[in-house]
């Protein structure tokens, strides 16, 4: 089976990895496979694989089923905390719009935004060979996001410089939800919403994060205390 490369994928490989025709690579596609295959064609409109083995199952998936739930953030802000939260183990994202959410999508724009946002999702998980594409959730409003949740989530956390746990704190886990406000953080209504639908605050030590190192940050802990970085 022959197949034609997504163009961010295909530069990469030629013009970053600098791989000739007849070269051996690896494809995924989020079906949880790993793919051999070989390079066929290096053409500037394309660049073609030819795949050579069947899909072999890998699991590189945290036994932690985490939920980040990302207060929109501004620009390339937001695309690393993507990136980052992917490479890190999430396994399913939410952008949320909050009080003090800056970011205004239309229609038009939100579904440019998203194509962006799967793309370097993607990205991320070529980089750390995670063959399951984490769930990326359209923008919602947070309280009606926080509405909907069902008890699947697991346990329910909002970073809170006053909040009650430390990841130290938190009881045995094995599929929790984070919220993470966007640059000015989660506002006592946002908060308050919150509390409402069972979510507690989670602290990280005496220092204000910001948001793009407060999310990644609380991830990696509860990762070491409940994932596969033990």
């Amino acid at each position: 089976m022959e197949v034609k490369l997504p163009a961010q994928a295909g530069e990469h490989l030629v013009r970053v990895l600098r791989l000739e025709r007849g070269q051996p690579l690896v494809l995924f596609n989020g079906d949880g496979r790993e793919y051999h295959a070989e390079l066929i064609q290096l053409a500037k409109q394309a660049v073609v694989a030819r795949v050579t083995a069947e899909g072999k199952a890998v699991d590189r998936e945290s036994p932690l089923d985490l939920t980040l739930a990302q207060g929109i953030a501004r620009g390339e802000k937001m695309d690393m905390i993507l990136q980052k939260a992917t490479e890190l183990g999430v396994r399913h994202i939410v952008p949320l719009i909050t009080a003090r959410t800056e970011v205004k999508l239309d229609a038009e724009r939100s579904g440019r935004r998203m194509a962006h946002w799967r793309a370097i999702i993607a990205g991320a998980c070529e980089q750390s060979g995670r063959a399951h594409l984490p769930s990326l959730a359209e923008p919602l409003r947070l309280p009606e996001w926080a509405a909907q949740l069902d008890e699947s989530v697991g346990l329910r956390l909002a970073l809170d410089p006053d909040g009650r746990f430390s990841p130290r704190d938190l009881p045995s886990l094995s599929a929790a939800v984070l919220v993470v406000g966007p640059e000015g953080g989660l506002s006592d209504q946002d908060m308050s919403q919150l509390g409402q639908s069972g979510f507690q605050g989670l602290r990280l030590g005496p220092r204000i994060l910001r948001t793009e190192t407060a999310g990644l940050a609380a991830i990696a802990a509860m990762q070491v205390m409940h994932g596969d970085f033990r």
